[in-house]
């Protein structure tokens, strides 16, 4: 049996795992107006809560960064995917703070392997003029798990409550493995059901050409060698700066909806899940403007940096206007448009491991930039309960200014967007 376009079929199931994730990790801030009052916990519980998460979360994208590496995408998903359901599953039984921050690590440590697997992934199965835009439908997974999630939880909760909510929520990973396991049966090069043509247009498609046309071996240094180059810090320090303003959203916004304009679980659930739904759209535009402006010959150093440079051009302004939103109607909008900006930018800056390197290091390039950005996260996490209850100035002043750092970080460490070799590194 031969399957037409075996690739996208690949990639949707990244995407859907993606979803999952986020309806997953989502589902305690939904539900924490009520889940607090029940516990009597409090903001700076949330915040030890995060702080749990986030340093499992920067543990776990380097060490999934290596597991990828080490034992294929095939199997690396599924293991990341079984971590993570039986955590979030087990969120039932959660009666303080410290258990909650326990599974909130072990969840981490299996979410963050969704990331350096479908960047590895996306490396394999497509070649390079379609990796943004497979980037970005990855990434739009990550957008529609957040607009599901607050209304589907919401509903699970006001029918049956936070703690069989958590339970039936962790079944849909389990669900996702057996559908996984069918389509996924080994990488391109081999695939019983990839037709010849379409194994040839990815396979001669995943290096990028010499001047002469002919495909040049790309640099593959193990992981400690890999640091060396500024090529790997362009990722790196663009993810430090960049990725902590997404999570001031996954994180915090419930909250933030729930103090700065009164919402409750229900109101939660009915109006949070908007702003996803223009990072979704940046997750796709970003991709296919990336692929768009290279069909027309643009330089993947060209491409690269043009998107992410625009999509911080959106975010900034959109950020400070942010700062001082009077209604929940402005405020709700312009987290839109910062959510679109930050996914038109960053599904290119996640392509960049595979336009650098290939084979084993592009997972591992992945999962440490994974990591810088989790401890980034950690670093500003503590910024939000220290702020005044009225006010969430500081943060979206600070994230202004993260995102300038990051769109630098590119142009700065990465020099000529190519493929590193023995003759460029």
């Amino acid at each position: 049996m031969k399957l037409q376009g075996l690739r996208w079929y690949i990639v949707g199931l990244v995407a859907l795992a993606t979803v999952i994730n986020y309806i997953d990790r989502n589902a305690l801030a939904v539900m924490w107006p009520s889940i607090s009052e029940e516990l009597g916990l409090d903001k700076n519980d949330y915040a030890l809560i995060l702080t749990f998460f986030m340093v499992g979360y920067a543990v776990g994208q380097s060490l999934f960064g290596k597991i990828f590496d080490a034992i294929g995408t095939r199997i690396g998903f599924v293991l990341a995917i079984t971590i993570w359901s039986i955590s979030i599953t087990l969120h039932a039984a959660v009666r303080s703070t410290l258990a909650f921050g326990a599974l909130r690590f072990s969840l981490a440590i299996g979410e963050a392997g969704n990331w350096p697997g479908a960047t590895k992934a996306n490396a394999e199965w497509f070649p390079i003029k379609e990796r943004a835009l497979a980037q970005g439908i990855f990434n739009a997974g990550a957008s529609a798990g957040a607009v599901v999630s607050a209304p589907l939880i919401a509903i699970l909760f006001l029918a049956f409550g936070w703690k069989a909510t958590f339970i039936m929520i962790g079944v849909l990973g389990y669900l996702w493995v057996v559908p996984w396991l069918i389509v996924y049966r080994s990488g391109p090069e081999r695939h019983p059901w990839l037709g010849q043509d379409e194994r040839e247009y990815i396979l001669s498609g995943r290096k990028a050409p010499t001047a002469e046309g002919e495909a040049e071996n790309v640099f593959t240094p193990g992981w400690i060698e890999m640091l060396r180059y500024p090529q790997s810090w362009s990722v790196i320090a663009s993810r430090f700066y960049n990725d902590p303003v997404w999570w001031l959203f996954v994180s915090w916004l419930p909250i933030y909806l729930a103090e700065q304009f009164g919402f409750d679980v229900k109101q939660i659930g009915l109006f949070a899940w908007f702003p996803y739904v223009g990072a979704a759209l940046g997750s796709i535009s970003g991709g296919w403007i990336a692929g768009r402006w290279l069909e027309m010959g643009w330089t993947v150093d060209r491409t690269r940096k043009s998107t992410i440079t625009l999509g911080g051009i959106i975010m900034v302004p959109a950020l400070l206007l942010t700062a001082y939103a009077s209604t929940p109607l402005t405020a709700i909008l312009l987290i839109a448009v910062i959510l679109f900006g930050f996914q038109f930018a960053i599904g290119n800056i996640q392509t960049l491991p595979s336009d650098f390197f290939s084979g084993g290091s592009v997972g591992s390039l992945a999962g440490a930039g994974g990591t810088s950005a989790a401890i980034g996260v950690l670093i500003t996490t503590w910024i939000v309960p220290w702020a005044p209850r009225e006010s969430y100035v500081p943060f979206f002043t600070l994230g202004a200014a993260l995102v300038l750092l990051a769109v630098l970080s590119v142009w700065i460490f990465s020099g000529r967007i190519q493929p590193v070799t023995a003759e460029n590194r």
